[in-house]
């Protein structure tokens, strides 16, 4: 299956985990960090309103805005040509893919080149046990697509489903994610992780999986795309984090929290984007993804996820902070 709609999960027991299953998981997490926690971070600052934007002469660069590819599957699916050329008609330079969309690396290359797109990053999960012929292969295809970053997109559940609670497996894909990088490097790439909800987990013994992965992973090898919806999901503040890995955010999925925990267009939601990133520099953030993962799925349309696409660049492109 196309990994556009089915990225594996990374633990060697488990089935192919797809990110329809994670909306079904997240309940399982929210419950066991404490649905209480959703909005209160430990910096103790108030989300914005719905559609506030926080007022300053800093902006988020509108040639760093990118938008995953995830959020627009079933419109790619659908029609690749046109569903690119719109993301290009509303202002997108740059993407992140996930996956191919049935086409080769150089087939989708070229569907790129056509739009005017650059896919500057790509969720590719690493093996699980770790191989290094078949990253490596990985990695000689996101270079045909012209990817400078290429990211570890999913982990956290077991072969039952629940969330990982022993720390050893959070230490052996340090390990992995390490082996990864050293690879990644070599080919060219700067190699990231992408976070939900379950790395915040509490873990045997009092740490999270997060904890682990950002002590034990090398900091030259191993940067972080923090998606900002999962880690308020996970019952931390975005800043908090920055704080506490300063430089190795040089990702972020923009992703909004509806009032009900679920996904919200940019803007329609709770998140106070503009407070996030007047830290910016601190993180070390270099680029801004735009994803929302139900946005073309029912009750919507798969066309609904290009509304999705344009109200998220443009709030990008027009928030001050």
């Amino acid at each position: 299956m196309d990994q556009q709609l089915n990225r594996p999960g990374p633990t060697p027991a488990s089935e192919p985990v797809s990110r329809r299953g994670v909306l079904r998981a997240a309940t399982v997490s929210a419950a066991a960090v404490g649905a209480a926690g959703l909005l209160a971070g430990p910096a103790s600052a108030a989300p914005a309103a719905p559609g506030q934007q926080a007022q300053g002469r800093r902006r988020v660069p509108v040639d760093r805005i990118s938008i995953q590819l995830y959020t627009l599957r079933d419109q790619l699916a659908a029609d690749l040509p046109g569903s690119l050329d719109a993301l290009r008609r509303i202002g997108y330079r740059r993407v992140e893919h996930a996956g191919f969309v049935g086409r080769t690396a150089a087939q989708f290359r070229a569907a790129l080149d056509e739009a005017g797109l650059r896919s500057t990053s790509g969720h590719v999960g690493i093996p699980q046990p770790f191989d290094a012929a078949t990253w490596e292969q990985a990695l000689a295809d996101a270079n045909v697509v012209g990817c400078k970053k290429i990211v570890h997109p999913y982990f956290g559940r077991d072969a039952s489903g629940q969330p990982i609670r022993d720390p050893a497996v959070y230490r052996a894909l340090a390990r992995d994610l390490n082996k990864a990088g050293r690879l990644a490097e070599r080919a060219g790439l700067d190699f990231g992780y992408h976070n939900h909800q379950l790395e915040f987990v509490p873990l045997t013994g009092g740490s999270t999986g997060f904890d682990i992965l950002t002590a034990q992973t090398d900091p030259r090898l191993v940067h972080f795309e923090l998606d900002l919806y999962w880690t308020w999901r996970g019952a931390h503040d975005p800043v908090d984090v920055f704080r506490a890995n300063r430089g190795r955010i040089r990702q972020v999925h923009v992703k909004d929290l509806d009032v009900e925990g679920g996904f919200a267009d940019l803007g329609d939601g709770v998140i106070d984007f503009g407070r996030i990133f007047a830290h910016e520099r601190e993180a070390g953030i270099e680029e801004y993804i735009v994803e929302r993962d139900d946005a073309g799925t029912a009750p919507r349309s798969p066309a609904d996820a290009l509304d999705t696409a344009r109200v998220g660049f443009d709030y990008l492109a027009s928030l001050r902070y």
